[in-house]
């Protein structure tokens, strides 16, 4: 089978890269025929939050990636749109997650439309964290231009019906599955020695990019709870801000918890990620809102227990006392959660719970489910 993924990939960096670059290993792997179109330009500068948008890292290997679109040239998603047409692969797939990209990626779609080829999405959000004018029109221009969907969580499934109320469209849900691209696990010992961190020490982890809707305000109050500083819990914070630094570093100061919180807000390379993880005792994801989280899933691949807020799909993800804690998005209450997981000694409980539990997030699930939907629409008739 011939297969074309559409969206972010080498030299771009971050989760969204990553995804792509991981399915289509997945798909090699099984012997199909496998191409990532990707940008010429994402976003305009001006419009990307962080410090850069491309990698370090040197290109995956084994992989073919073409940069060719231009996330705002109309007249460049006609030409990647016949491009993809005229390559007559079996199946387009576009990883959706903003709609400010659903003009250039739903036009691409509509132009390559053929009898020949099955277009589907694979959803991380339909409706985005942060609101914007116009986000729901773009959403459904996207919607109106694919075969099928994938959501990864029970919540975007939800949200679908919103944008394709008669349910003409097939869909189905897929958990987010494993990032295990990032390395070797390391001993907590060696870990803890690369990122200059005592190896006796209790460790928190907020990991990815700093976004308000990510909640570490909260975990920072959490983190001047008497009890944690009695304790002599840390936190380390890893990943680069994607908004208002300032604010952050006021609220350490203002609570006072500076001795206990360990900054390393650069990005951090795909090379490096597995330092973090394999030094934390707990991963924390403390989100006001969520539909999956990439970040789950590289906590599975390293077998690390997590705290997670009570929103959106996280809990599907993370069953509570089987890998981890699931409380609400008040910063009280997640530090009572802090407070329960080391008092009670839940490591190795909730670590045996993720050895068993990352078991339902292979990449072969994934791939299995776009084949399903692709099968029975074809069985059906549709295109």
């Amino acid at each position: 089978m011939k297969v074309i993924i559409l969206g972010t990939a080498w030299p771009y960096r971050g989760g969204l890269a990553a995804f792509n670059e991981r399915l289509a290993m997945e798909y090699l792997k099984r012997g199909d025929e496998v191409e990532i179109v990707t940008f010429t330009m994402q976003y305009p500068s001006f419009l990307f939050p962080g410090k850069t948008q491309y990698s370090t890292e040197p290109a995956p290997a084994g992989l073919k990636i073409k940069r060719m679109l231009n996330s705002v040239n109309p007249f460049n998603w006609l030409k990647v749109g016949r491009y993809i047409k005229k390559r007559k692969p079996d199946l387009l797939i576009t990883k959706f997650w903003l709609p400010f990209m659903a003009p250039a990626l739903g036009t691409v779609n509509r132009v390559a439309k053929s009898h020949n080829i099955f277009r589907i999405s694979i959803l991380d959000n339909i409706i985005p964290h942060e609101k914007r004018i116009g986000d729901k029109l773009f959403a459904k221009y996207f919607v109106c231009s694919v075969d099928g969907m994938v959501a990864m969580s029970q919540s975007v499934l939800v949200d679908v019906d919103q944008f394709d109320s008669q349910n003409k469209k097939p869909r189905k849900f897929c958990a987010h599955p494993l990032y295990d691209h990032y390395g070797e696990p390391l001993s907590k010992e060696d870990a803890r020695s690369l990122l200059s961190l005592d190896k006796n020490g209790r460790y928190v982890l907020f990991f990815g990019f700093i976004r308000d809707y990510k909640g570490l305000d909260l975990l920072l109050e959490a983190m001047a709870d008497r009890r944690l500083k009695e304790m002599d819990v840390k936190l380390v914070v890893a990943g680069e801000f994607y908004g208002n630094k300032e604010k952050y570093m006021a609220l350490i100061d203002r609570l006072g918890i500076s001795g206990q919180v360990v900054l390393h807000t650069d990005f951090i390379p795909d090379s490096e990620v597995n330092r973090y993880f394999c030094a934390a005792d707990l991963v924390a994801q403390p989100y006001r809102s969520a539909t999956q989280s990439g970040v789950t899933q590289i906590a599975f691949n390293f077998c690390k227990p997590m705290l997670v807020t009570n929103v959106g799909g996280l809990p599907e993800i993370v069953p509570d006392g089987k890998v981890g804690l699931v409380v609400e998005p008040d910063s009280h209450v997640i530090a009572d959660g802090i407070v329960k997981y080391f008092n009670d000694n839940l490591e190795k409980q909730l670590t045996e719970g993720t050895i068993e539990e990352r078991k339902k997030y292979m990449w072969s699930r994934m791939v299995e489910t776009i084949d399903g939907i692709k099968i029975n629409n074809r069985k059906l008739g549709k295109k």
